[in-house]
């Protein structure tokens, strides 16, 4: 007896089903391709550069800083510092930095440029880049200067030409193209120029109230461990009001902050993936729908249900890796226009890599991605009866329920975990997944909800064409809902983009009112103050402000001292409160960027003791405090017992002078103080020559032209909304895929009533006039829609987020929804062409063969 062979097909013959059918159908799938391509491309290039650039960071940190490690401090080291210092074997370089107006007596020309003194062969990691090469190293030893080279190109400065510093005026040595660590777009501010350590002190301009830094560089031996050091030496320095930053945690906390960024740029690129999966589920909808008769065809040969699911399954799962291959590579060619677009914003000149992990990322989500939401219409499959391929029973599109749920609640699981990985931060992330269950139920509500209101109120009344196209709304098998998600989602996607770039631009719009000051004088001394205003008066300027600077530190929160907070590792107070050098004002009211939030404002201290001070919001949330909680302050030597009298909300954005700390009058007018004075100057001729003026006059005073600080924001969010408008381009083009995805899966159906309506006599202008309205009805409800939770969503954001005024952009109300709305018209009428070309039977033929 021969043992009868095992004739079940195996493994080898699902993957020979799904290859011969997947190969017959390929161009079906194109939408479905083009859905993760375009997705995956997203994600990836966003991905790829921010692990490109975190490598580059960590991999030239030694040249960010220019040394192993540095201590600086606002202040001269006092003597423990010293000793410290010295027991490291003493810095090898030295630097003191501050900003100051700079003038250029050849063309008379005036700038507002850092001061960077340095002594020693600093930088002792990467280089100075100078023109000509040798000034780098000469500049020193020749007692010249080493000026920013966009600044001698601007004002036309030569090399041999030479700027004055306070009282000092130097030679040029060479234009300055670069320095270790500087930002271009940042610098532009406070370009930087070098001059030897020794010509600070006879500048003149270390003055009471100068914003000073002091910087001492050291190198290590390979065997020193950095990070050990930091852990040991840094609370002791803190005590000291100085601090120590390694190269390694100077690159993680830079690394960090462009790290911040790329979250959000990543989080966007999700949104436009999940879009992407919309118009996967879409495609693969139209797809199975196609397929239901080979489903049965194969049921009636002895084919299993679970057989037929894994056909289609493994097609899925192959087209999701193709995508993600072609995916990955367009995401990886799209990071070369990165650099690019964040020109002047990097600390370092990125060089491109691949990342292996980046790249068995994209392809693997393209698999994932593409199975996980292509489950729910492939469910469809296990429920086709063998009767069908006999066409005695009408096609069954029951799902099992419990299915159903288990496959919703692996799309949301994954969605959160993947946005967790994004975020970093379980509650953000629940808020996204929430966010996007919230915005789906709404716009699944408003569809349900307006078809409902035309069954219910249906205007039969109205002329055949206008019926007809009502009734296709909420007729068995409409497409409302699944159109109306789509194009709702869509529309509500890329409106927030743009919603939230205007909300940043607003953020750095400069005031407009006749009395707000465009120029800031920093740095006045008491004795200088009359004279200078008079100097202003005498241009017909007005002097809008007049604001006493005081200068002091946080001595002891609550009763507890600022040591003792140090050491405490359960205290919740914020380093910054602890370590910063306030520098508070005293007035008798709030001014228009405060609003009173609690406690009571005090005008006058009126010999009070301890004085009630008034604190911005973050101050009281960062050190802990409360109404009536006491502070005392150090204020230049002598202790001052405060206690907070009142708690302001503070709008930094605004461009003007705001303080953490004010306090009350009576108190400080006799500290040791300096001033800042305001002013407004009509156009740049004038403000050119007053400056001209003034650093002559007062070498030691700095001049904020606040006209040149919007130009440089201007530049940033320029560039900021190149790459919203790059992640929009995106999240159109996917929700364009979507959109013919979506309209494609009611085609089969709108063509038999096409067909139908022409056999019993209608005219191919109103079979079109009906599919027009249909479309536009639904392209109108899924746009209007998308605007309105947007605009929602961004005034949330609006309030939440970003603090400020939210100012709606036109452009999704007058272009993207206009544009969504034809673009649902076209597609959706080309689905009528065949029927209106063709004789009726021809096209029932062709399409049920």
């Amino acid at each position: 007896m021969s043992k009868t062979k095992n004739s079940k097909p195996g493994l080898k013959w699902l993957f020979k089903m799904a290859w011969r059918d997947g190969k017959s159908s390929g161009n079906k799938l194109i939408l479905f391709i083009a859905s993760i391509v375009l997705g995956i491309s997203a994600v990836v290039s966003i991905q790829s550069f921010g692990v490109t650039l975190k490598d580059n960071i960590s991999s030239e940190s030694k040249a960010l800083m220019g040394a192993d490690f540095k201590i600086d401090s606002d202040d001269p080291p006092n003597e423990r510092v010293l000793q410290i210092m010295d027991s490291l074997g003493g810095p090898k370089a030295s630097e003191i930095k501050f900003a100051s107006m700079a003038a250029f007596p050849q063309n008379k020309a005036t700038k507002l440029m850092q001061v960077r003194g340095i002594k020693g062969g600093f930088p002792f990691y990467g280089e100075l880049e100078t023109e000509p090469k040798n000034a780098a190293t000469s500049y020193q030893n020749q007692g010249s200067a080493l000026v920013d080279a966009t600044v001698m190109l601007q004002l036309g400065i030569q090399t041999g030409d030479s700027i004055k510093i306070g009282k000092v005026t130097l030679p040029i040595a060479g234009a300055l193209k670069s320095v270790p660590g500087s930002t271009a777009i940042f610098s532009s501010v406070a370009p930087p120029v070098l001059i030897p350590y020794r010509f600070i002190e006879e500048s003149g301009l270390v003055q009471t109230g100068s914003r000073i830094d002091y910087e001492f560089y050291f190198t290590a031996d390979a065997n020193t461990d950095l990070e050990k050091l930091d852990e040991n030496l840094d609370p002791i320095l803190d005590s000291e009001e100085a601090d120590l930053d390694t190269h390694t945690s100077t690159s993680e906390r830079l690394g960090r902050r462009y790290e911040n960024f790329g979250k959000f740029l990543n989080l966007v690129a999700f949104i436009a993936l999940l879009l992407g999966c919309v118009g996967i589920a879409s495609a693969i909808h139209i797809y199975i729908k196609e397929k239901l008769r080979a489903v049965a065809v194969l049921k009636c040969l002895g084919a299993s249900k679970r057989q037929t699911f894994l056909i289609y399954l493994i097609q899925v799962a192959f087209m999701g890796f193709i995508g993600g291959i072609l995916g990955t590579a367009l995401g990886l060619l799209l990071q070369q226009l990165f650099p690019y677009l964040l020109e002047g914003l990097l600390p370092v000149d990125v060089q491109l890599t691949f990342s292996v992990q980046v790249i068995v990322m994209g392809i693997l989500l393209g698999i994932l991605m593409s199975v996980l939401f292509a489950l729910y219409p492939l469910i469809g499959t296990l429920y086709v009866s063998p009767l069908q391929a006999l066409r005695v029973i009408k096609e069954n599109s029951t799902k099992s329920r419990k299915a159903v749920i288990f496959v919703s609640i692996a799309i949301f699981l994954f969605i959160f975990l993947f946005s967790l990985w994004l975020l970093e931060d379980w509650k953000y992330s629940l808020a996204f997944v929430g966010g996007i269950l919230a915005t789906f139920s709404i716009l699944a509500g408003i569809a349900y909800l307006f078809m409902r209101t035309i069954r219910k109120y249906f205007p039969h009344n109205w002329g055949f064409v206008a019926r007809q196209s009502l009734q296709n709304l909420f007729r068995p098998q409409n497409q409302t809902l699944t159109l109306v998600l789509a194009i709702g989602v869509g529309t509500f996607l890329i409106s927030t983009l743009y919603f939230s770039k205007d909300l940043l631009l607003a953020q750095a719009s400069l005031e407009s009112e006749t009395d707000s000051p465009n120029i800031i004088l920093l740095d006045v001394q008491s004795n200088q103050r009359e004279d200078l205003a008079k100097t202003i008066n005498t241009y017909d300027l007005p002097v809008l402000s007049d604001i006493p600077i005081v200068t002091m530190r946080v001595q002891s929160i609550a009763g507890k001292s600022v040591a003792e907070i140090r050491k405490d590792s359960t205290s919740q107070v914020n380093g910054w409160v602890l370590n910063h050098e306030f520098r508070t004002t005293y007035r008798d009211s709030l001014i228009a960027s405060e609003t009173l939030e609690s406690g009571t404002w005090t005008s006058q201290a009126k010999d009070l003791n301890p004085v009630p001070v008034s604190i911005s919001e973050n101050f009281a949330e960062d050190a802990k405090v409360k109404v009536g909680d006491q502070l005392v302050f150090n204020i230049q030597g002598v202790l001052q017992d405060a206690v907070v009298g009142s708690i302001r909300k503070v709008d930094w954005s605004r461009m003007q002078l705001n303080f953490s700390l004010v306090f009350p009058k009576g108190l400080l007018e006799k500290a040791p103080q300096f001033h800042v004075l305001t002013t407004k100057v009509p156009g740049d001729e004038k403000s050119a020559v007053l400056q001209q003026e003034l650093v002559e006059k007062y070498p030691n005073v700095s001049i904020i032209d606040l006209r040149q600080i919007l130009n440089v924001i201007e530049t940033l969010l320029g560039k900021i909304s190149w790459i919203i408008n790059f992640m929009a381009f995106f999240s159109i083009m996917i929700g364009i895929i979507v959109l013919l995805g979506a309209i494609r899966t009611s085609k089969y159906q709108r063509i038999k009533e096409s067909v139908l309506l022409r056999t019993l006599g209608a005219k191919g202008r109103q079979i079109i006039n009906i599919n027009a309205l249909e479309y536009l009805y639904l392209g109108v409800l899924g746009g209007l829609s998308g605007v309105a939770l947007s605009f929602i969503s961004s005034q949330l954001l609006a309030w939440l987020v970003f603090e400020s005024p939210f100012v709606p952009s036109l452009i999704p109300i007058f272009i993207i929804f206009p544009g969504i709305v034809l673009l649902v018209l076209v597609i959706g009428l080309s689905n009528s062409l065949s029927v209106i070309n063709k004789p009726p039977l021809e096209v029932l033929r062709k399409e049920v063969t």
